[in-house]
């Protein structure tokens, strides 16, 4: 089956499904932060056809989150680690742990993210590191970014009209060298 490919479309949430989308590839992922680099190893811990498994391998390759080392040169093996793209989705699975845990998980957590110290879960919350604040609807907005073609620009002011909450008429600060543009700044 061929994939639609999004690396064209100017949505950062299109774009990272485009090499995540699949959730095959997401629990790859997800084994792969567990320790596990060697097909087999996916292949046994994952309980998946090894050509489903041998598909979306390449799939995470290609879209460099994760690189193929060879291990062994006869018969040639290989292993596959994160690359520095693929160690940069762990905040995306601790947000599906935290995520998954509050909302399918009637039985309670079968998996939570716990202090290395004191062993306490940790509750996994999303914060402006320049503020420390929590990124919420009361602090926080969707806004255009310096990229944005009109087209996203119409959909994101469209979104904030809509959704009842009033942006707040004080300043932005500038984040990673740019401010957005019009409705927040």
């Amino acid at each position: 089956m061929k994939h639609t490919n999004f690396n064209n479309l100017p949505c950062p949430i299109a774009r990272s499904l485009g090499k995540v989308g699949e959730w095959w590839s997401i629990l790859i992922l997800r084994e792969a932060f567990y320790g596990k680099t060697r097909f087999d190893e996916f292949e046994k811990s994952l309980k998946i056809a090894p050509t489903i498994l041998t598909r979306r391998l390449a799939d995470l390759v290609e879209g460099g989150l994760m690189t193929r080392r060879l291990y062994c040169a006869k018969p040639p093996r290989y292993d596959y680690v994160l690359t520095k793209s693929g160690r940069a989705f762990k905040p995306v699975l601790l947000a599906f742990i935290a995520w998954g845990n509050e909302n399918f998980a009637p039985e309670g957590a079968s998996l939570v993210i716990a202090s290395r110290d004191t062993g306490l879960a940790a509750d996994p919350v999303l914060v402006d590191a320049m503020t420390g604040l929590p990124i919420n609807d009361e602090y926080y907005a969707f806004a255009p970014g310096p990229a944005a073609s009109d087209s996203m620009r119409s959909i994101i002011l469209d979104a904030e009209k809509s959704s009842g909450i009033a942006p707040k008429p004080k300043a932005v600060p500038a984040n990673r060298g740019w401010v957005a543009e019009g409705h927040l700044a």
